[in-house]
Formats: C-alpha cells, structure tokens, sequence
C-alpha cells in the first residue's frame, strides 16, 4: 500500500474597502437584481422576504462599485451567489472552520517529511495541470467546508501516488463522524479516516449538503486511505511552498470579510488577518511580481 501522508497549514488573509460611491439608478438595480435572481435560482418565501433580501443586495452592490471603482486594489468583486446575504449571515452559513480551543500550532517543522536544502524547487505548482484536483465542488448551506479541504487533500495525494483521480465523499464525514453540519476542523476529517481505515467514494456516497444519518453499509467501501498527516508551522510561506511542490495542502483561512464574500477575481495582496474561519485547499503556487508567491486555493 502507498503511503499517503496529508500536511495542513494555517493562512491568514484580508484586504480594505475603498470610499467611492455608486451611481446607479434604481430601476438598473432592481434589473441586476431579478437577473440576480435568475441566474442563481433564488426563490422567497414572501414579498416581504424578496424585499429585504433586495435591500441587502442593494447595500453590497453599492459596496462592490465603490471597490471596483477605486481601481486600486489587486481584485474584482462582483454579484456573487452570495449578494442577498449580510456578512454576518455570510459568515454563520459557509464558515465552518474551527480551530479547536487550546489547540497551539507547532512552530517546528514536520518529522514526517523532510526537505533537502539543496533540494530544486519549481517556480510553477499547478495540480490541476497534472490531473490531481477535482472539479470544484459546493458545500451548500452545510459548515462542512473543513471536510471539503480535508477531502481534497486526500484526493490530490492520492492521484499523486496512484495515477487515479478519485472523487471522494465528503458526506461520509458530515454523517459518520460529525453527525451534523456544524463547524469542524480538518485534523477531525484525517483522524475519521485514519480510524475508519479509509473513505468512501462520492459517487457511492454522494454529497446531499446536510445530515441524513451515518449508512454503516457504505461506511465499510474503503476505497482510499491515508496513513497520518502532519501540521506546517503556521506563517511560513517558505516551508508551505516546498510541500506544495510536492502536493496539495489542507489551510485555514479568514475568509470574513466582504471581499471574500464577493470575490470574483484578482490576487489578495494586503496585510494578513488572524480570525481562521474558512478551509480550502492549496492546489498551485507562482512567483509574483512584487517579489513574493501567488497562493490558489
């Protein structure tokens, strides 16, 4: 059996707001808006309802146009599926990250895989190039974002190792391990799996995007399984880049603020927050112009 170690690391990110106002007029917002809708199948429970949500709409698109109008910031916001949402809604809906109270996060290196100094390290990562990442999945209403970076990591690794690309389930963890869509951390998706001595597939036991109890049928279908994983000292990019070099990597992010929230495209390049609230998955790294690293998750 391949030995499949995962490593999980910590990254911090923000960015600030500009102070441009909109000028659009009412009736081209409302247009967005019931295109808005359309576009991304929103249905209310009332007019009262369809009402408040296009006052929240209103008050983030003016908050996008005087971003993107500002033309000074590394990214584009725009309408994103969550436009109908406060950040507040935002934050208690899709951030399901939480690191566990007391955890201390080692500044050491990892003892389960080591570097040679000398070792060539590419310019260029993309796993996606190499057939080690899945299409993009949706974790829905559920917190259950930790389970998707755990899972994702465990995909890439093991296409790494094996040649096989194999979507794997992340509701076999909502179900078997949580037993809820509330807020997790990775290391409790790797210890599941450790445990179980493998996951499932997602096509065997696909995602529903809620708790619908544990199937102890398909909960035996081992088809991957890992062996351990390890933590990267938190902040060190240069340690991150060299495991990236060698596969995807589990992260926790702040992902709180309204840039997040309406990201559409572009590279962060602000100071760094501290309020992890969010797990992805770095898949690629590229050198960047203003002499650091550019991060995909």
């Amino acid at each position: 059996m391949a030995t499949l170690i995962l490593f999980l690391s910590f990254l911090f990110f923000t960015v600030s707001p500009s102070q441009v106002f909109s000028t659009r007029s009412e009736q081209e917002i409302k247009l967005l808006y019931e295109g808005w809708l359309v576009k991304h199948h929103k249905n209310y429970n009332g007019l009262f309802e369809k009402e408040k949500r296009y006052n929240i709409f209103k008050d983030n698109l003016k908050f996008i146009d005087e971003h993107n109008a500002a033309g000074n910031h590394s990214i584009t916001l725009g309408l994103t599926v969550f436009a109908d949402l406060t950040n507040d809604e935002y934050r208690k809906t899709y951030l399901g990250f939480r690191q566990p109270a007391g955890l201390k996060m080692s500044s050491e290196e990892s003892n389960g895989y080591h570097f040679n100094e000398s070792e060539w390290l590419p310019d260029f990562v993309d796993w996606r190039l190499k057939r080690a990442v899945v299409p993009v999945k949706n974790q829905g209403r559920c917190n259950s974002c930790w389970a998707f970076s755990a899972i994702a990591a465990i995909e890439g690794l093991n296409a790494i190792v094996t040649g096989r690309l194999i979507s794997l389930s992340e509701q076999e963890i909502v179900d078997c391990y949580k037993g809820s869509c509330n807020t997790g951390f990775m290391e409790d998706a790797f210890n599941f799996i450790i445990r179980n001595g493998g996951i499932n597939t997602d096509q065997d036991y696909p995602y529903r995007g809620r708790y619908v109890g544990c199937d102890r049928n398909k909960l035996g279908r081992r088809v991957v399984s890992i062996d351990d994983y390890n933590d990267i000292p938190p902040n060190n990019e240069s340690y991150l880049k060299k495991v990236v070099a060698h596969q995807p990597v589990s992260v926790g992010v702040d992902t709180s603020s309204k840039y997040f929230q309406f990201y559409k495209s572009g590279i962060f390049d602000e100071s760094c927050g501290t309020n992890l609230d969010h797990a992805v998955t770095v898949i690629a790294r590229s050198p960047s112009c203003r002499q650091g690293n550019d991060w995909l998750h």
